[in-house]
This record gives structure tokens, C-alpha cells and sequence, in this order.
């Protein structure tokens, strides 16, 4: 089947953000006393909404308005450290501008909010904006669950099988799988055999590496 569209996950995937999370997540779990591992705690979390997050780590009678506070407390922080050092994963600008000029749409599909949304977009700078975004603050569920990537792929008005998911998560790749959709593995923060399955169609650094390889000229959009 033709691929018609490309759904991008955004941290760790379109922009190099895992560290400057990670380090936010050291700070807000200190901050409030929370005695789990920063490995841990991004497994745990990576995908999943801030609201989920929040209760994974804190408990899930937590309220929203409650965990909105909190969430929105640690992605400051995040943007704050990333801000210092903000940097695209290689390659990410000029392949989404050869994608999009062979026709095939582009959907941003991440577990971030609006806020963070803003602002990798305002410093991605990308030369034509994405057919379509979905945010992890509109009320629906996170990865592993397929409900983000399916959402973009309706937005986008193209069918799951036409879609192909690029993740750097093992809780993408899944998602990936539930929705139907083919993906490749952007191996930026988790090794290749943490990124597998039978969907992945290419596992590769980052989109130097993806171009080099004519992974565009292969689809036949």
C-alpha cells in the first residue's frame, strides 16, 4: 500500500529533548520527594500524557486541575534546560522538507502539551507547518495506547495502513503497532531491539541516516 502520510512523534524524535527532560524529571521528583529513579521514571513515563504522568508517580486520586499544576510545573523546567540548548535530531528539517514536497502529509502526534508544542515549533523554524498536530492536553489517552496516532492520521484524512509512525520510545512503537500503522525507529535515546517489531520498516539514528539510505524515494508516495 502507497504511503500517504508520516505521523512524527516530537521529543527525542523530531527535536534531541530526552536529556532536558530527564534532567526536569530529577529536579520536580526531588522537589516533591518522590523516591524513584530517573531511568525508571522515564520508562514509566515516555509517551504518556502529563496528567498520566503525574499519576503514575504520584498516585491516581490525584485530580486534574491538580495534576495540570503539577505537570505544567515540570515542563517549565524542561523548557527552561532545553531552551539553553535546543537542537533538532539530525537531518529532522531538511528530510520533513522533502517529505512534504513529495506530496506526503505531515502530523505531529505527541504525549506534549501545547506549551512544548509552541515551543519546538517556534525554534524548529520548519519551512512549511504540519498538516496536522495533536497534543497530549486534549483528552486523549497516551501511548501505548493508539488514540494519538489514530487521531492524526483522521485529521490528516488518511487511512492507518497509508501511515507510517516515526518514534524514538518503545511505548511509540506500540501504539504504532495498535493503530494499524508501519514505523521507523529513531534510535536518538533506547537501542535498536528495544524499538523492534514486525511493523518497523527501518531503525536508524537519526535522518542523515534515513536519507542517506533513499528511505523517501522508496515509498512511492
Amino acid at each position: 500500500m502507497a504511503t500517504r502520510a508520516l505521523i512524527l512523534d516530537m521529543d527525542g524524535t523530531m527535536v534531541d529533548s530526552m536529556p532536558a527532560h530527564a534532567r526536569s524529571w530529577e529536579v520536580f521528583t526531588r522537589h516533591h520527594h518522590i523516591a524513584m529513579g530517573i531511568d525508571e521514571v522515564l520508562k514509566k513515563t515516555t509517551g504518556r500524557t502529563g496528567v498520566e504522568c503525574i499519576r503514575i508517580l504520584m498516585g491516581e486520586d490525584i485530580p486534574d486541575e491538580r495534576a495540570v499544576e503539577l505537570i505544567n510545573e515540570k515542563e517549565a523546567v524542561y523548557r527552561d534546560f532545553f531552551g539553553r540548548d535546543f537542537r533538532e535530531v539530525a537531518g529532522f528539517r531538511k528530510f520533513a522538507g522533502l517529505a512534504q514536497a513529495r506530496g506526503l502529509k505531515l502530523a505531529v502526534a505527541t504525549a506534549g502539551d501545547k506549551h512544548n508544542i509552541a515551543f519546538v515549533l517556534q525554534r524548529l523554524l520548519l519551512a512549511r507547518a504540519p498538516d496536522a498536530i495533536v497534543g497530549g492536553d486534549e483528552g486523549i489517552a497516551g501511548k501505548p495506547q493508539p488514540d494519538l496516532f489514530l487521531e492524526a492520521a483522521r485529521r490528516v484524512g488518511i487511512a492507518p495502513a497509508q501511515c507510517i509512525v516515526f518514534e524514538d520510545a518503545p511505548f511509540g512503537i506500540e501504539a504504532a503497532r495498535r493503530a494499524g500503522m508501519r514505523a521507523v525507529a529513531i534510535c536518538s535515546t533506547h537501542e535498536a531491539d528495544e524499538l523492534a517489531g514486525p511493523h518497523v520498516v527501518a531503525q536508524v539514528r537519526d535522518y542523515e541516516e534515513l536519507m542517506t539510505s533513499n528511505f523517501l524515494e522508496s515509498l512511492h508516495a
